[in-house]
């Protein structure tokens, strides 16, 4: 039995449908699937010179061979079927042409109920092509997962760039003591010894004659000198402290972003 998820593989994997001996009938074309039920009932056949020519083919009673669909019918049965416009949806009267043509039910089967699939002598909507709509209305069909609306959503990554806040350093005061010499000139005095002569006049003569005659005598002077004294003392130069600013470069950001695209297959672009 096939089923709806067999549909995909034999609709996108261009497989063939076969007589019951092997022998190749034709390619795939499109599937019929139940107005109702939606079980896949038809398949078409592409038939004739370069597969111009489509014949409808019951599903009842076919298997899955990998991509293939083998049917219990031949190739010349297949080929003298009933011609029907490959529209998109068969209607009842169709249905009961091709149905005689392969001698299934004399010919009276329609689709209309949605529990035993089939019903004899009862009118019915008919089969409608498996890639027109599915179950729900939908126009096509997932076939990476459940169908869910008639449109593919296109994504793609968008680059959101913001900044934050990194510690990137750490900034401290210290303060430490070096020594170093300072020279610097200081003018100094001192006292030397000179000896002054003066001959004896009538002004001095007294102070020279004052004390004995002869006599061994000392005098002395004390000399002085001035010498440097160094002294130090503490002052304030200055005042040092740490303060921050803002300061605003540019940074190229280089990242990959990936987007999705859609492509179509089968579809004339240029129709409108």
């Amino acid at each position: 039995m096939i089923t709806p998820e067999d549909i995909e593989a034999l609709l996108h994997n261009s497989g063939n449908v076969l007589s019951q001996d092997g022998s190749k009938i034709g390619s795939i074309g499109q599937i019929y699937a139940d107005d109702e039920t939606g079980s896949p009932d038809w398949v078409t056949v592409k038939t004739g010179l370069f597969g111009t020519s489509e014949s409808f083919v019951p599903l009842e009673g076919a298997r899955i061979d990998g991509n293939d669909v083998v049917v219990p019918y031949d190739k010349d049965l297949v080929k003298d079927a009933p011609r029907v416009d490959v529209d998109g949806h068969l209607e009842p009267a169709e249905e009961d042409r091709l149905y005689t043509h392969y001698q299934l039910s004399g010919g009276t089967r329609t689709y209309t109920d949605a529990t035993t699939g089939h019903e004899a002598g009862t009118a019915g909507t008919g089969t409608r092509r498996y890639e027109d709509e599915d179950a729900a209305g939908t126009v096509g069909h997932d076939t990476s997962g459940p169908t869910t609306d008639d449109a593919m959503t296109r994504s793609e990554e968008r680059l959101n760039v913001g900044t934050e806040k990194q510690a990137t350093g750490r900034a401290r005061l210290r303060k430490y003591i070096t020594t170093e010499n300072v020279t610097q000139t200081v003018p100094v005095q001192h006292e030397e010894v000179r000896i002054e002569r003066e001959p004896i006049t009538d002004a001095n003569r007294g102070d020279a004659l004052k004390g004995a005659d002869i006599s061994e005598e000392e005098h002395e002077v004390i000399l002085h000198e001035e010498r440097p004294v160094i002294e130090k003392e503490t002052v304030p130069v200055e005042r040092v402290r740490l303060n921050k600013e803002t300061v605003t470069d540019e940074t190229t950001v280089d990242e990959e972003v990936r987007k999705e695209h859609i492509d179509t297959h089968g579809v004339d672009d240029t129709r409108r």
